[in-house]
């Protein structure tokens, strides 16, 4: 059966996707789009290109995460300069070798730039704070006076990717000057309105969350728990205005928030529980779920 999928941010607890995958595929599910935020656009990325479940498990599982994290020379000899890299760069980590890996795995699938993907089957959602809107790409891109044609499938997906403060934001310059662009996330970490406006066959949204109705209050006490639900609101209001109960009929709820999105070293055991919860709970899904 055709679908399309619709993958929320959430770091590296996107693991839990690889096991959604794998009950999709062994029930014959099949997508015709894909759209994703932050770890989602990364999938939504993999599946685009034709990769399955289980080559997705085997590139995860060998890759080392650490490797992704690339301060810049004069930051790893004196503490005190990544702070201050921090300040002038805006982010502890360049980027570089995140968007140099995901260049090569989506080229040995033949994907380098938009025009190697059917048209409209891949949007990624990224977050330009210089005008204080949300991106669609390839969607957008005219905009900033690119040719979507021709515009690297990986940069897209590392602006989609870039944590604030944690990976230095991209930059993009037009007509007006430059444009910086940060994680998805930060204006709308779950864009299941992306597919409904041209709405063609069954939306299957996948989001790393307990459904909203059963996520406790947040209990603020002190400046960092304000910054932590102050960001949280942020990622998710846009996003929850939207969703109604008729939407949440068409989510896989994976219940993952105890875990941060960039504790980049995680063992094998929590990979493998984040993998059998996405596989636990899309099973309990596809169980009811009314595909009309």
């Amino acid at each position: 059966m055709e679908i399309d999928g619709v993958f929320s941010g959430g770091g590296i607890k996107g693991f839990a996707y690889v096991g959604a995958l794998q009950v999709l595929e062994e029930q014959n599910y099949t997508f015709k789009r894909v759209a994703g935020t932050s770890a989602g656009a990364i999938f939504a990325c993999l599946i685009a290109a034709g990769y399955t479940a289980s080559e997705i498990e085997e590139m995860l599982d060998e890759l080392n995460l650490k490797t992704l994290l690339d301060p810049r020379k004069s930051a790893r000899r004196l503490v005190f300069l990544k702070w201050l890299n921090l300040y002038f760069k805006m982010g502890l980590y360049r980027g570089k070798a995140l968007e140099k890996f995901f260049y090569k795995k989506l080229a040995e699938k033949g994907v380098i730039t938009f025009s190697d993907l059917p048209r409209g089957s891949l949007k990624l959602i990224a977050s330009d704070l210089t005008n204080g809107r949300i991106v669609v790409i390839p969607d957008d891109l005219p905009k900033y006076g690119i040719d979507w044609r021709k515009f690297s499938v990986a940069k897209a997906l590392r602006m989609s990717c870039g944590i604030p403060f944690f990976f230095e934001p991209i930059k993009l310059s037009d007509q007006k000057g430059e444009n910086i662009f940060v994680d998805g996330g930060v204006l709308s970490n779950f864009p299941l309105w992306v597919f409904q406006r041209n709405k063609a066959r069954p939306i299957l949204g996948f989001k790393l969350s307990h459904p909203s109705a059963e996520i406790d209050p947040k209990k603020i006490s002190n400046g960092l728990d304000l910054f932590d639900a102050l960001f949280k609101t942020m990622k998710s209001a846009h996003d929850e205005r939207y969703i109604s109960r008729k939407h949440e009929k068409s989510i896989v709820f994976i219940p993952v928030e105890n875990l941060s999105a960039t504790q980049f070293d995680i063992s094998k055991e929590v990979k493998q529980q984040l993998i059998d919860i996405g596989r636990k709970r899309t099973m309990q899904f596809l169980e009811t779920w009314d595909r009309s």
